[in-house]
């Protein structure tokens, strides 16, 4: 064997593990009952170390060291992105991500169930704990890169992603918001739309049509299963995706939009390119590009007025209601200033990450301690949007991300909304007869286009070059706030 294909052969096996952890973690949120929470944390402990291990071992850089970058383009690229894993992994001493993940572990099982409680004292020790690891391994990887401790940290999630080029795009669309906001509030207003029929909906018929459109939409479910977790999510691996999702019988447009959201992360795991399967260039893109696939789907696809007729008489049908387009649209689309990231509208939506996005640099950097939390929560949502939290469920203790240790994870989450709004003009543009399909519920055309445009270049692309390949130019947010002028203005 070559150096370069002893290299690819550890990162097949560092890959493996990395499955193992995820269908584990998934197990934890889905299915593993509470008592086994400290043999899993172990457990996930013991298999970060052993990627670890081999990603630091001194033969692997003995193999690098040997090794010439491939004349092929993809090879080439995956080269790159091995010695780059290589570099952040060497630079972090194995005791550090052990505990790392075992205090992450710890810190998202006291997390299930302090959240409901709205017990932030309950979960803070353990945050304390998270957020001091994740700093001590941001400075570290800092130094070693040449950036940022934050920077460190965003960059693991979405690469070639500045906190100083996020700055200006947030700032810019806070001014946007401060303007468009009360306009479409006030729209609304002078506009009273009908109401959803009450429930109840029943979770099993609303999980039968979740699992219909899921697959409609085009998640093969021969690879693929649907569960339920405190917290929506998709994981697993590309031939087995797992997506999860929450249900209440008083509002089935949750659990619709939430299934429907992990649909698209899990489209697009399924049709990376499978000759680079376990491989670095065979990954996705980064999370901005998989929550541009997430949310093409369900805020672009959707919400759209074609695919709401569609929707509107399925769903009449499966609840035997009296549910109307008009009435789904005005359920979906209304904008309304809520304190629950996860059910905000597409317009205050990136409020939600903006805050986060300030305090979770404030925590890493030590400007804001874990104790100060909620009240710099409080504080930042009322600045944002004008309502304050009534309690920390509500606030600062909704999302499971800081508990699980994913601090840098949340911009991601906006970058993609940008994206994707950017990518359905384009598609629009190429796919004249999108809107056709979309009323015969039939998402094919765009999953095609999808497929050949993002998909099937893995990570041999960065997010502003793959946008630039499927729309003409590199991220561009002007086009996000021309979706929503002409949605909700």
């Amino acid at each position: 064997m070559t150096a370069y294909n002893r290299l690819t052969a550890t990162f097949a096996r560092i890959a493996t593990l990395n499955e193992a952890a995820s269908v584990l973690s998934w197990d934890a949120a889905a299915m593993m009952p509470d008592g086994g929470a400290d043999a899993r944390g172990e457990q996930m402990a013991i298999l970060a170390g052993l990627s670890h291990e081999l990603l630091t071992a001194p033969q692997l850089a003995e193999d690098f060291a040997q090794a010439e970058s491939p004349n092929d383009a993809w090879h080439a690229t995956n080269f790159a992105l091995m010695r780059d894993a290589h570099k952040r992994a060497t630079s972090l001493p194995q005791d550090l991500v052990e505990a790392s993940s075992r205090a992450n572990s710890k810190c998202e099982t006291i997390w299930r169930t302090a959240r409901p409680a709205s017990d932030f004292a309950a979960v803070r020790e353990a945050l304390v704990e998270v957020v001091n690891l994740t700093r001590q391994s941001a400075v570290i990887l800092g130094e070693a890169l040449g950036t940022s401790p934050y920077d460190a940290l965003l960059s693991g999630y979405q690469r070639g992603i500045t906190a100083a080029e996020l700055a200006p795009v947030f700032a810019n669309y806070e001014k946007f918001l401060a303007t468009a906001l009360p306009q479409a509030e006030a729209k609304q207003r002078a506009n009273p739309a009908p109401r959803l029929p009450p429930g109840p909906y029943p979770q099993e018929v609303q999980e039968k049509i979740c699992r219909r459109l899921s697959e409609a939409a085009g998640l093969d479910y021969h690879h693929a299963r649907l569960d339920r977790s405190a917290h929506p999510f998709c994981g697993g691996t590309p031939t087995d995706v797992r997506i999860t999702n929450r249900y209440d019988e008083n509002d089935f447009c949750a659990a619709l939009m939430g299934v429907l959201h992990e649909t698209g992360h899990g489209i697009y795991e399924q049709n990376l390119p499978p000759n680079f399967r376990r491989q670095p260039v065979g990954e996705a893109a980064g999370m901005a590009a998989h929550e541009s696939q997430s949310l093409i789907i369900e805020m672009q696809t959707v919400r759209s007025d074609a695919y709401l007729t569609y929707l509107a008489p399925l769903l009449a049908a499966a609840f035997d209601k009296p549910i109307t387009a008009a009435a789904l649209k005005s359920r979906l689309r209304h904008v309304e200033r809520s304190f629950i990231r996860v059910e905000a509208d597409e317009m205050t939506y990136p409020a939600h990450v903006i805050l986060r996005f300030r305090l979770e640099q404030a925590l890493i950097s030590g400007d804001l301690a874990v104790a100060d939390l909620p009240g710099a929560w409080n504080e930042g949502f009322s600045k944002l949007l004008g309502i304050t939290p009534p309690d920390d469920r509500r606030g600062c203790l909704q999302d499971i991300h800081w508990h699980a240790g994913l601090i840098g994870y949340f911009p991601t989450y906006t970058l993609g909304a940008m994206g994707a709004a950017q990518l359905m003009a384009a598609a629009r543009r190429a796919i004249t007869t999108l809107d056709a399909s979309f009323a015969q519920g039939d998402l094919s055309p765009l999953k095609a286009w999808l497929n050949q445009n993002i998909h099937s270049h893995g990570a041999s692309l960065g997010f502003n070059e793959l946008l630039r390949r499927a729309t003409g130019e590199a991220l561009n947010p002007t086009a996000f706030e021309a979706h929503l002028t002409a949605r909700y203005l």
